[in-house]
């Protein structure tokens, strides 16, 4: 069912909006619709209430949609209806599909026909390369921006004398025997389903320098193919994590064995896992008293040189369909949501990281990264800015239907870890599998060129 929607996406935003609905009386109302839940979703919601406290003309009304798959599908059925709300928030897996639909207002002449000027440049090379066109124009906000990081415990690298996290995946496979023969029975705990996948497998591309696909990840054509299984780093990577596992150096932490890799850790069980930054404030609030823990960029393999990761998250779009009043609403919110002090909350609260130049440096006059609650959120605008514009390589991963290409990367993970089977194999009928969803989506866009 996932697959049919996310593949009918573009032709349903194309032709299915209509008008919003009226404006309140007395305020003008638009409704915004994100994908985070639990605690995030709380922190999107105070965000909300700050800008509709903030002024008298606009009210946002913010509900979450329980995960960013049940975001888009709602938005889907809302289109059918005639009921799409004025924002939506899009996850990065999701830009393609919406990008070629043409059913929303692009962020820069929203803003422009608003009368605000923005500094699209002010936007972080590592970002704004992810969502811009190939001219550089910017169709969406970056919102919850997000790289991944490699989370250790101090204390328990201190057992074995290390004072630092592993900065090669050699140097880490040698922490963790180090850490099992010190008695810890979880040196690093990792979770294979869909949802993360992205870690091992994109994020490893990217920090190694190598593309998982052609056309430079998507970014160049339609007709991209997946390569990762070609690439002998990953593979070999993958064989590693494998004998780790088989090693009990490694161990699968997920709700279906009742504790998530991200728990194991925050409850001290576990002393290594990889996760987004926009963890660290949930990690912080919930690791046990004592726990003493950090952050580093992840790790490389071999000689690789060190590339730039990309970014994870969503960018909030603005949907075609409804009034001008409607629009300067959205437009306001938006310039809320942009000041350097809210990105200091934003990040204050949750972990992600500030979306532009202007708000970091904000949060740096703060001596926001000298505190301990947040000391090291600074190492993912690092790891997103390794790596030069100027540098050739890819700057994110543009495919269609990349939810559903992540979900049989899973696939064949699973196949590798549960059932014993080959990892070249798996890895090559997994791209395969990938592949085809690729054709499809680009049947479906025929003749279409990326803007």
């Amino acid at each position: 069912m996932q697959a049919k929607l996310l593949g009918a996406v573009g032709a349903l935003l194309a032709t299915a909006f209509l008008a919003g609905p009226a404006a309140a009386a007395d305020k003008t109302k638009i409704d915004f619709w994100f994908g985070n839940s639990g605690d995030i979703a709380k922190r999107v919601q105070e965000q909300c209430d700050r800008f509709n406290q903030s002024q008298n003309d606009y009210e946002v009304v913010c509900t979450s949609q329980g995960s960013y798959d049940a975001s888009l599908q709602n938005t889907i059925a809302a289109f059918r209806a005639g009921k799409q709300p004025t924002i939506a928030q899009v996850s990065d897996a999701g830009t393609l599909d919406i990008m070629l639909s043409g059913a929303f207002y692009p962020a820069n002449k929203l803003m422009k026909d608003m009368g605000y000027t923005v500094d699209w440049n002010d936007y972080f090379s590592g970002i704004s390369g992810y969502y811009a066109t190939s001219k550089g124009e910017m169709y969406s906000f970056p919102f919850n921006s997000s790289t991944a990081l490699m989370y250790w415990n101090k204390d328990s690298f201190a057992k074995i004398g290390k004072d630092h996290a592993p900065a090669t995946w050699q140097e880490a496979a040698e922490d963790f025997k180090k850490l099992k023969d010190a008695g810890y029975a979880c040196p690093l705990a990792f979770d294979i389903s869909n949802n993360e996948v992205w870690q091992y497998i994109e994020q490893f591309e990217a920090v190694n320098g190598e593309a998982i696909a052609t056309k430079k990840n998507g970014f160049e054509g339609l007709d991209a193919e997946l390569t990762y299984n070609k690439n002998p780093l990953l593979v070999s990577f993958v064989k590693d994590l494998k004998s780790w596992y088989d090693s009990k150096l490694a161990v699968i932490k997920n709700k279906a064995v009742g504790q998530t890799f991200i728990e194991a850790f925050a409850a001290g069980d576990c002393q290594v896992i990889l996760t987004s930054v926009g963890d660290h404030g949930n990690i912080g609030r919930t690791a046990k008293e004592g726990l003493n823990w950090g952050v580093s960029m992840l790790p490389t393999y071999g000689d690789a040189k060190r590339h730039s990761s990309f970014v994870g998250g969503a960018s909030l779009w603005v949907l075609k369909g409804h009034s001008d009043t409607e629009y300067k609403a959205a437009a306001a919110f938006f310039n809320f949501i942009a000041k350097p002090e809210e990105a200091l909350t934003w990040s204050t609260v949750t972990g992600y990281i500030p979306v532009r130049n202007s708000g970091f440096e904000y949060l740096k006059k703060q001596n926001f990264y000298d505190k301990a609650p947040y000391a090291g959120r600074e190492l993912a605008i690092q790891s997103l800015t390794v790596t030069p514009m100027t540098d050739p390589g890819p700057k994110g991963v543009r495919l269609g239907g990349l939810l559903q290409i992540r979900t049989e990367v899973a696939n064949g993970l699973q196949a590798i870890f549960i059932n014993n089977a080959d990892v070249q194999a798996s890895l090559d009928s997994a791209a395969e599998r990938g592949n085809q969803i690729l054709r499809r989506f680009q049947q479906t866009y025929k003749n279409v060129q990326l803007p």
